[in-house]
């Protein structure tokens, strides 16, 4: 995902929630959201000063000649205490920085550049790792240097704080836990068991290109772990359950077992693999329900006739004894408000898009400002956490530019809970598993064709 569809994503939703795509056409909605984010990403590639390019070329030469230990004892001379430091020039530029006007704005994206220079750098060395987690501690040492401070390094002290207390530090945070460190007490901490949340949970408005690619690099080789942990138990599995014959139970015993790589337990798992790859309905999988729907939805002769046909397609993966109470019927009123200036024009992918988007917002959660996310706490509790999945599973296989809304949506919520413990939430635990699970199966790399395991 790169940064110009990701800012496109978040100015359509700002252009949502207030009502000013309301009364537009589709083409004139797009041209909209379109000059919005152009306005946006004017922000983000302000070129970088001739101080800030001695800063970054400087920890650049450090992060590529010394070992982790040198340069982490650099930056915490340079950064933290803010005092001295042997390289003069750079020094300066540091002084430069933290004295200029618009330091106050801008100081947080420069040391966070800073900082992911050095992350960069040493996430791609397993042996290397262990030190991200080290940078970010060296921050914590800031609440004990007060006394003897000149001006300068009073008012860098002041900045770091800032940095802090930023959305730029909570995220270099976070892939540090995915880099460098497993906690096993917050739900923090599980956000390297989620590639899908990477790219909402680790970049910034101002990520740079290096630190995008270390986050794509990042995500592509856990979410691979993943795929080959889970083929590897449930091949273990498969063998252990029908390796019954006498030679094949004899050469099986010398298989060593396989952990189960989830959160969930081996039933849990079992059924959420069935129910995302097996026939869920009248002997058609999700995939073929999606395609057979999308071969005549789109066929509809009026955007109202297809939200006909969408709430028929979602509905039949809604208990009857939960959507018949009052579930179905706010559905349907949901589907119904969507673009009701619409409703006489033929349905097309923008307003597929749309309409997927609007249902997620109201399924899961509609943003970090607008947290309410009853719905999708009250689908868990009363379906099940596979259940609900599946539902929105439905939706996203709907079409792939949907699957990125359903990221952002648990992203928001991950976000939100971050700081709770394992035993507060573990309904979300469960729905972050099986989104895993979903995710890898029809968007990511994991076949399990040949296992009778996710077919039982």
């Amino acid at each position: 995902m790169n940064r110009r569809s990701r800012s496109q994503r978040e100015c359509l939703s700002i252009c949502e929630r207030s009502g000013l795509l309301n009364h537009l056409t589709p083409r004139d909605a797009l041209k909209t959201v379109t000059a919005a984010t152009q306005a946006q990403n004017n922000r983000y590639f302000r070129p970088a000063s001739q101080d800030e390019e001695t800063l970054y070329d400087h920890l650049r030469d450090l992060v590529q000649r010394f070992p982790p230990e040198r340069v982490l004892d650099d930056f915490q001379t340079l950064f933290i205490k803010g005092k001295y430091y042997a390289n003069e020039s750079v020094f300066e530029s540091l002084r430069n920085l933290v004295s200029a006007p618009q330091a106050e704005e801008e100081f947080k994206y420069i040391l966070n550049r800073c900082c992911h220079i050095l992350v960069n750098h040493w996430q791609m060395y397993p042996h290397y790792q262990p030190a991200v987690p080290k940078l970010i501690d060296l921050f914590e040492e800031l609440s004990s240097i007060r006394n003897h401070l000149d001006r300068n390094s009073s008012r860098l002290r002041q900045l770091m704080i800032g940095f802090i207390e930023s959305d730029q530090f909570l995220k270099l945070q976070r892939l540090a836990r995915v880099v460098g460190r497993d906690s096993p007490t917050s739900i923090g901490n599980l956000i390297n068991r989620y590639p899908y949340l990477y790219e909402h949970c680790l970049l910034c408005e101002d990520t740079s290109f290096e630190h995008l690619q270390t986050v794509k690099y990042v995500k592509k080789r856990i979410q691979r772990r993943f795929e080959v942990d889970i083929s590897r138990y449930l091949t273990y599995k498969t063998r252990q359950t029908y390796g019954q014959s006498t030679a094949q139970w004899q050469s099986s015993r010398i298989i060593q077992p396989v952990v189960n790589p989830t959160l969930l337990s081996d039933r849990e798992l079992e059924r959420a693999l069935a129910k995302f790859t097996g026939p869920i309905e009248q002997g058609y999988t999700c995939r073929d329900l999606s395609q057979r729907f999308i071969s005549h939805g789109l066929q509809a002769s009026s955007y109202r006739e297809f939200k006909d046909d969408l709430y028929r397609y979602l509905i039949t993966s809604i208990d009857p004894a939960y959507g018949q109470h009052q579930f179905n019927q706010k559905l349907y009123h949901k589907i119904h408000e969507i673009l009701p200036q619409c409703d006489g024009l033929r349905p097309d992918e923008f307003l597929l898009v749309r309409t997927s988007s609007q249902l997620l917002n109201f399924l899961v959660v509609e943003s970090s400002s607008r947290l309410e996310h009853y719905v999708f706490a009250d689908l868990i509790t009363n379906l099940g956490a596979t259940n609900t999945i599946t539902l929105l599973l439905k939706i996203t296989l709907l079409c792939s530019k949907i699957c990125p809304y359903l990221e952002k949506r648990l992203a928001i919520l991950f976000s939100h809970y971050e700081s709770f413990s394992h035993e507060g939430v573990p309904w979300l635990i469960k729905a972050l598993e099986n989104l895993q699970i979903a995710l890898s199966l029809h968007f990511g790399r994991l076949d399990i064709s040949g296992l009778e395991i996710g077919r039982r």
